[in-house]
């Protein structure tokens, strides 16, 4: 099986990179410099000629606030015209091609969670790119898995927990947001699910892909910081305002996934994991 990355060196390509190393599977890795997916005729090309089995789509523009004005046009180049180009070279040359996509497609107004074919209504530019690209992919590609996932952190890259323990680092009180509802994501599950679909050869479509469990953003810091001298204050989304809207409620429902036998740990079993696998390698 020949199997193509996109975004290699982001944060969820690296860690998917990891992975297949891991279990000795071969890959093709590209990053903007191997391949610019927004040059259609380049796209072509080089599909053309690798002839991928596989491609795993993690090339993504995620500056959710500069999405809103500054990064607006790049938001739209990456996120939707590079993913029509990845979707019509994987068609021709029968490769099956695993999107990306993000809780961000959803308004977050529901109380209830987000089952698969809940109808998309994103509020913000990157939302809105994501679910331009999910409509892509479904019109260009015949086999395809889109993964809407939700509040990713891992190792090799920026993320919420990061963020949180290096402020712990040079403050004793944060305040974090407590009326945004979600369920945070490892790197690692969303890797192993990819990998898993392809494998099992799971019925293609859109599925949801986060850790068990949901919190909000308040909950999740504390649970980061528990062992860290640092107090964590709860604050509304008024009291921390951002440009790009943050959906309130996009707890995504993973039913669909679980019933294909992929086993999900919980959030907290999986940030247990992580801490502890970062502080080995200290």
């Amino acid at each position: 099986m020949k199997i193509l990355i996109t975004g290699a060196k982001g944060q969820l390509g690296t860690e998917l990179r990891h992975m297949l190393d891991q279990k000795g599977i071969d890959y093709r890795a590209t990053d903007a410099q191997e391949l610019d997916i927004t040059d259609a005729a380049a796209v072509q090309n080089y599909l053309a000629d690798f002839k991928p089995d596989v491609l795993y789509h993690c090339a993504a523009y995620t500056a959710v606030d500069k999405a809103e004005d500054e990064g607006k046009a790049i938001n739209q180049l990456v996120n939707v015209n590079g993913t029509e180009n990845l979707a019509k070279a994987a068609a021709a040359v029968d490769a099956t091609l695993v999107y990306i996509s993000t809780d961000y497609v959803f308004d977050g107004d529901a109380k209830e969670i987000y089952a698969v074919d809940d109808q998309p209504a994103p509020r913000n530019e990157y939302g809105r790119a994501k679910y331009e690209g999910e409509k892509m992919v479904q019109k260009y590609a015949r086999k395809y898995y889109i993964i809407r996932t939700s509040w990713v952190f891992g190792e090799y890259g920026h993320n919420f927990v990061y963020t949180m323990l290096n402020l712990a680092k040079t403050h004793d009180h944060l305040t974090v947001v407590d009326d945004q509802y979600g369920r945070p994501s490892w790197t690692k599950t969303l890797a192993e699910f990819m990998i898993f679909a392809i494998d099992r050869k799971l019925d293609y479509g859109i599925y949801h892909l986060s850790d068990d469990n949901s919190c909000n953003w308040y909950e999740f810091a504390s649970e980061i910081l528990k062992d860290k001298a640092v107090t964590v204050t709860p604050v509304t989304s008024a009291e921390y305002p951002q440009k790009a809207w943050r959906p309130r409620h996009s707890i995504l429902d993973l039913s669909k996934t679980k019933a294909t036998g992929f086993e999900i740990p919980t959030w907290q079993e999986a940030l247990t994991q992580f801490m502890a696998e970062q502080q080995a390698d200290k």
